[in-house]
Parts: C-alpha cells; structure tokens; sequence
C-alpha cells in the first residue's frame, strides 16, 4: 500500500512561532510513517517542515516554482523542478492526500482554495478563513480548524482513514 502524502502549506516568510509549529508538524507526519510534501523551498513554512519530517526519518518531497534547485531546502529527498511558478500550486495539491494549511498569504490561500475545488481535506493550523465562502466547507467539515500540529494531526489520520475507506 502506498504512503499517504500530507501537502504542508504555508508562507515563504512566516513568523518564529509559525516556524516551529511547522517543524513540529514535519516530525508528527514523519513519525507516522507518512510522506511529507510542501512547496520545496528554503524558506518559511517550508523549510521548517522538511527540517522536522528530515530530522524524524521522514520522507521530503518538495515541489519546486524553479527550473533550477537553486532555492531548495536541503532537507528534501526528492526535488520536484516545474518552472511554473505558482502554477505548482496545483500539482502541491493533486499530489497530497490531505493538506495542512499553516498561515501564509496569497500562495497559500490559492492552495486551500485549489484543494477545496478538488474536494481535498483541509486543515487550517493556527488561522482561519473568515470570508462567508468558506462557511460551506465548514459546515461539511472539508475545511477545518487546528489549533495545535498535534490536533492537525488526528484530523488528518481521521481523513485518511475516511478517504481510504472509500468514503470521499
């Protein structure tokens, strides 16, 4: 069977705080034995998942804007080149079986939104979505909010066993 895949999303320029929740979350994903998947680049958000899920044994796939890995975390095991620019955000996206959204800005909202149109699972770590549009997956408990990596966590393993049961 094969690993499921956590896209982890989240802003290029994140706070200390925002970091490190990330970090921790890469861990969380590594120690359960599933695939880590972000944006691929040394910054941010990205960089402080790989360097949890690396430093936990994890597995790192980064799916980089560039043509070149020039920008990449060295955490990652494999390094997706797309030159794309933000129209990697899609295949962030497909590829990933559940998404953790971490707070970002513009990027990281197109990834929500890209996931919800395609009916992924979406985790909000430590934001939420505010605008009246996303009341709807609220209610039917696509989006959903965590206030802790460990909380994003459970929601995701609850997500995964519903999604490979066949139920979504």
């Amino acid at each position: 069977m094969r690993k499921p895949v956590i896209g982890v999303m989240g802003g290029s320029k994140a706070s200390a705080e925002v970091c490190a929740q990330a970090k921790q979350l890469g861990s969380l994903i590594a120690r359960r034995g599933w695939v880590l998947l972000n944006g691929g680049r040394n910054q941010g958000v990205m960089a402080a998942c790989a360097e949890g899920a690396k430093q936990a044994g994890g597995t790192v796939i980064g799916i980089l804007p560039d043509s070149t890995d020039s920008r990449a975390s060295p955490h990652l095991d494999f390094a997706i080149m797309t030159d794309m620019g933000d129209g990697r955000n899609i295949l962030n996206v497909l590829s990933s079986n559940v998404v953790i959204a971490c707070p970002g800005k513009l990027g990281t909202l197109s990834e929500v939104v890209l996931a919800l149109k395609r009916d992924k699972r979406v985790i909000l770590l430590g934001w939420e979505l505010t605008d009246p549009q996303f009341k709807h997956f609220i209610k039917t408990g696509q989006l959903t909010h965590a206030a802790t990596p460990e909380e994003a966590i459970e929601q995701a393993a609850t997500a995964l066993a519903t999604v490979t049961s066949g139920m979504i």
